[in-house]
């Protein structure tokens, strides 16, 4: 449950409303999900955010599907369930398979087993990884 109230349309503020727009005419949809719909108890933030995203996850040299494959990576390691769930319907609505979000999830299990013995025996980097 939400710490706080989600923002309806009918509640937002004009600013509020034009980020609204933003998104849904970025995203080519109507829905506007609730994190947006809390974050809009702070205009400036949820411009600011907004903004950010929509330039990290514009076009760029990363494929946009293996961009949002790596948001659902770091929000699993982050332990954040809503963004885990946008990310991969983000993903699968472009063109994520089955197998492939099953390769992804066998992945993430990998690097967070082998994260976890390395950071418990506390194994220094090998001087060839080093930059």
């Amino acid at each position: 449950m939400a710490t706080v109230t989600l923002i309806s349309d009918e509640e937002a503020s004009t600013e509020v409303l034009a980020v609204f727009d933003d998104i849904r005419a970025t995203r080519g949809t109507d829905f506007i999900n609730n994190f947006w719909r809390a974050l809009a108890h702070d205009p400036a933030t949820l411009k600011a955010t907004w903004e950010r995203l929509k330039a990290v996850m514009g076009p760029g040299e990363i494929d946009p599907l293996v961009k949002e494959m790596i948001y659902i990576a770091v929000s699993t390691a982050n332990g954040c369930e809503n963004c885990v769930h946008s990310h991969t319907a983000t993903a699968k609505a472009k063109g994520m398979t089955e197998v492939q979000h099953s390769e992804l999830v066998s992945v993430i299990g990998m690097a967070m087993q082998t994260n976890g013995l390395v950071t418990a025996m506390q194994v220094e980097v090998d001087d060839a990884f080093r930059v």
